[in-house]
């Protein structure tokens, strides 16, 4: 199957990247409402920290029209560039941030991925939220903001 971006990839492959790679950044596209509620991802010391752009706020999930334009500017103001910089998109489950991922390559930078499952993954047999897949669900370290 086609996709608009570079790929798929999973938390554990972020992390690793992150770990090694200056040149690896996670932009973390959830809500605000997300990030204070839910809770943010932790990087490994070494890496870039994490850029949080809303690919659509709460409550009416409008989606930001200049958000290609603010992530494209941090990242090129934090020394990446759109040929080299590895950019790894997060948000709940893996669905915005494919397009967020598709929306950074339309703005020329090369390798973009969207990471499967996201923060939180699917629902568990109750219906509840990172149990089953994802950043929290695999252990990585993640703080309430």
């Amino acid at each position: 199957m086609s996709r608009p971006y570079e790929g798929d990839v999973s938390v554990r492959d972020v992390w690793a990247q992150l770990e090694g790679n200056r040149d690896a950044f996670l932009i973390d596209v959830r809500t605000r409402a997300e990030w204070t509620f839910v809770g943010v991802p932790l990087v490994p010391a070494e890496a870039r920290e994490p850029l949080f752009a809303e690919w659509q706020s709460y409550p009416t999930m409008a989606m930001d029209p200049s958000f290609a334009e603010t992530v494209a500017a941090a990242i090129l103001g934090a020394g990446g560039s759109k040929e080299n910089s590895q950019l790894y998109f997060l948000c709940r489950s893996g669905a915005r941030s494919q397009g967020s991922a598709a929306a950074l390559t339309t703005a020329g930078f090369a390798h973009c991925f969207n990471i499967e499952s996201g923060f939180e993954g699917p629902p568990d047999a109750e219906g509840h939220r990172g149990n089953v897949a994802g950043w929290k669900a695999d252990g990585l370290p993640w703080a309430q903001k």
